[in-house]
């Protein structure tokens, strides 16, 4: 449980630095997905490839609403140095 806790303690410098207040998680291990929407429930309509399995979600009026990575592994297996495990985004 500590190592949990660890870890979560972890992404609180990443969660604090973004627009968004509330972000609803969804992990989907057999699909190798997650799903983070900004909004509650998910109102996205308009979907668009940011890069290679990384899908930007928009509602109606085209505010992002969520980001949907697929093949979420891919950022678990490398170094766990932010910037060599693609985490850092601009």
């Amino acid at each position: 449980m500590e190592k949990t806790i660890d870890k979560m303690m972890d992404i609180i410098p990443y969660l604090t630095s973004i627009p968004y207040r509330k972000i609803w998680v969804d992990y989907d291990k057999e699909a190798d997905v997650i799903y983070m929407n900004f909004t509650y429930p998910p109102e996205a309509v308009e979907h668009e490839e940011y890069e290679e399995g990384i899908i930007k979600n928009y509602n109606k009026l085209g505010d992002l609403v969520g980001i949907t990575v697929i093949a979420v592994s891919r950022f678990t297996k490398k170094s766990k140095n932010r910037k060599d495990s693609g985490f850092n985004r601009n």
